[in-house]
């Protein structure tokens, strides 16, 4: 094997792979990366974890075919710290070590055989016919805003996924961890009027969300065939298990409307709870919220103290005190698309909605803490 290629476009085809690799595998060719060549002009790099896959394409001068898999941590420690030259990767047919050079360096690094690598996971086909465009901007922008209230990736159950229910020329994406809930609803192209309603585990889509920015098109197109989801780019290939079971119905859990409003402005309640959270109690993360004339937000730990802050509000209904985890609130607040936060009240006890002011589009939902 032998080919030469330019440094940034080795790194990015790198930077969009590595993170498929497995972390701690039983199977050591899973903390690799499949280096391998395709034609005269390019190379293909493919890591996986066997739940969740990428493969990359990266123009490169290939004078001699071949494929070999390289410790995916090593082989980004070298190349980000290369010049921004021409690198030439060599290894001799039946050997493991690869020779790479750029100008003065010189690297040798063992590999693994890619006979050990999953043959099933290097080679994915696609029927054309069977999936559909959607554009990037708007899809990552949706799952931003309505992903991060999925439940922790490492669990197996539904709420780990980020529900994507595409309908007519809307897809709406949602998210909950049974204290929190958010959704958005986005416009789509959608010519073919494909109907579906995937689980997407939200690993997938926080890591599609990392390589957009190396994705130069418009638009990528989206399959889906048995239990498994395929993002499809010109130069890059996506693909993760689905997630099985009836989501929750989560557009009931939604008020229709709220008694009590309050108008924020965004920005200064993120900087206040930001101020008044240095005072919670860890364990509990607690920061009450007085509603009234004004905003009063507390906290207070016993041993160490309280902090207490006051804003000016907008505010229609009786006065409420209620209580939240800070970090739910600030999340929310950050993934607001607005200046203004409306925030519907009813009860203390009773689940609260977060929406930029003048749209209805996207919501959250929190579920508040007794006050004691």
């Amino acid at each position: 094997m032998k080919f030469v290629v330019k440094k940034e476009d080795l790194y990015n085809g790198i930077k969009i792979v590595e993170r498929a690799t497995s972390i701690k595998a039983l199977q050591p060719v899973l903390m690799n990366i499949l280096i391998e060549t395709i034609d005269k002009g390019t190379i293909k790099l493919v890591a996986t974890d066997l739940d969740y896959t990428v493969i990359a394409e990266v123009d490169a001068q290939v004078e001699e075919e071949g494929k070999i898999t390289l410790p995916s941590k090593t082989l980004n420690e070298i190349v980000s710290k290369l010049g921004d030259k021409l690198i030439t990767f060599e290894m001799n047919e039946g050997e493991t070590t690869v020779n790479i050079t750029c100008q003065n360096s010189k690297f040798d690094i063992i590999g693994i055989s890619a006979s050990e690598f999953p043959p099933e996971f290097s080679n994915i086909d696609v029927k054309e016919e069977d999936g559909f465009d959607i554009s990037i901007r708007p899809f990552v922008k949706a799952v931003k805003q309505a992903g991060f209230a999925a439940a922790s990736y490492e669990t197996s159950n539904l709420l780990s996924g980020i529900v994507c229910d595409i309908s007519s020329n809307v897809m709406e994406i949602a998210s909950t961890d049974g204290n929190r809930l958010a959704r958005v609803r986005e416009t789509i192209d959608n010519k073919e009027n494909h109907a579906k309603q995937l689980i997407i585990p939200s690993k997938t889509l926080n890591e599609f969300i990392k390589m957009s920015s190396f994705i130069d098109e418009e638009a990528v197109k989206i399959y889906t065939e048995d239990s498994k989801i395929i993002i499809k780019s010109e130069k890059t290939l996506t693909v993760s298990r689905l997630l099985s079971g009836q989501f929750p119905k989560y557009n009931q859990l939604i008020p229709q409307e709220s008694p009590k409003e309050a108008l924020v402005n965004v920005s200064q309640m993120i900087s206040a709870l930001e101020r008044v959270s240095i005072m919670v109690n860890e364990k509990t993360s607690i920061v009450k919220l007085e509603f009234g004339h004004n905003l009063k937000l507390t906290a207070d730990t016993p041993d160490s103290g309280k902090s207490e802050e006051n804003l000016d509000i907008d505010y229609t209904g009786e006065e409420l005190a209620i209580a939240f985890n800070y970090k739910f609130v600030l999340e929310a607040l950050k993934n607001i698309d607005s200046d203004v936060v409306k925030v519907g009240l009813n009860t203390p006890l009773s689940a609260t909605m977060f929406r930029p002011n003048n749209e209805e589009d996207y919501v959250c939902l929190i579920m508040p803490v007794q006050i004691r």
